[in-house]
């Protein structure tokens, strides 16, 4: 098992296979896109599937594909399904916007996708166009019933802004009386690109609370083992809902995961600025013993918190960028 200095046992990666994404969230980039990262510089399909490889030989038994919008990656679906064959794997699941996701979902389902996170931000087809800047929220609900139809997991994952979209709170919230899906809204966090600076009134204090107003009812689930968010349920209500810290980062504590960023950086934080770059060390020649001991040497910089990490490594022009650089 990889355990980092604190004695926490690291068995889950999250792998951004692209930054590019179909999608111009007000909170992730500017309008007109960002600077991607160059071809060349991207990991390849076997740069990742070794990386991976690896991880799983060292205990990884979970890994979650992200972006940027991971479906925009040629042949994504081919580099999932090799990935699902891998020995010691034994949960992958995948976040996504949704566009491009309804086609590939009965494939999804055979290389043993039990669960996928929809990033959804409203309910609403007018706001949903301003906050991402594209008119495509038809495509997005079309994935979500196909998802449930093929009965995999839905996590939808919102993220609360301040003038954006605190009236679509109790509607999303809704979604949980008939349909067996989890809601979780998420405090808006730095990066976005450098496009505007956020709010920190709607936290989780100020969510649940709101929440409550609504629904005075609402009784706390015991949270499962790693999790990043606080879990509730609605009596008589089929599915659950979740609030996730992630700018107050008061879950950090039981962190079990690492980032490699698409273009091949390691990273034991979502806040931290420096990383190993083990897609550089591949194309160096590393074996994968070499490679192992880069993992291990890096995990033992692992921080104990987001705070720590910000304060320690995470230089100040690089609060504000992209979550598709980083790698959601």
């Amino acid at each position: 098992m990889l355990t980092d200095k604190f004695g926490r046992n690291i068995n889950y990666l999250r792998l951004a296979i692209v930054d590019r994404c179909n999608l111009r969230c007000t909170y992730c980039m500017p309008e007109n896109g960002l600077a991607w990262i160059q071809q060349k510089e991207l990991m390849t399909d076997e740069e990742m599937l070794r990386i991976c490889s690896v991880f799983t030989e060292m205990g990884v038994h979970k890994i979650r594909i992200t972006g940027g919008e991971p479906f925009v990656r040629k042949n994504s679906i081919e580099l999932i399904q090799n990935i699902s064959q891998l020995d010691g794997l034994t949960d992958l699941s995948i976040t996504t916007n949704g566009l491009l996701t309804e086609q590939y979902i009965p494939q999804l389902k055979k290389y043993g996708i039990k669960s996928v996170n929809l990033s959804l931000d409203t309910l609403d087809k007018d706001h949903f166009f301003r906050i991402t800047r594209r008119n495509s929220f038809d495509k997005v609900m079309k994935t979500l019933d196909s998802l449930l139809q093929h009965h995999i997991k839905v996590k939808i994952n919102t993220v609360v802004m301040e003038g954006e979209n605190i009236e679509d709170i109790i509607p999303l919230i809704m979604l949980t009386k008939d349909l067996p899906v989890d809601v979780r809204f998420i405090e808006e966090m730095p990066f976005n690109g450098g496009t505007h600076a956020i709010s920190l009134k709607w936290n989780f204090v100020q969510i649940l609370t709101h929440i409550k107003s609504r629904f005075p009812e609402i009784q706390k689930i015991e949270d499962p083992q790693n999790s990043t968010s606080y879990n509730y349920n609605i009596p008589g209500f089929n599915g659950n809902i979740g609030i996730i810290a992630a700018y107050t980062r008061s879950f950090c504590g039981t962190c079990n995961r690492l980032r490699l960023t698409p273009n091949g950086i390691l990273k034991t934080c979502l806040y931290e600025g420096i990383g190993v770059n083990l897609k550089d060390e591949i194309r160096m020649g590393k074996t994968d013993e070499e490679l192992k001991n880069i993992i291990i040497n890096s995990l033992q910089n692992k921080p104990k918190d987001g705070w720590e990490a910000q304060k320690s490594s995470l230089p100040a022009s690089q609060i504000h960028q992209s979550m598709a650089t980083i790698g959601g």
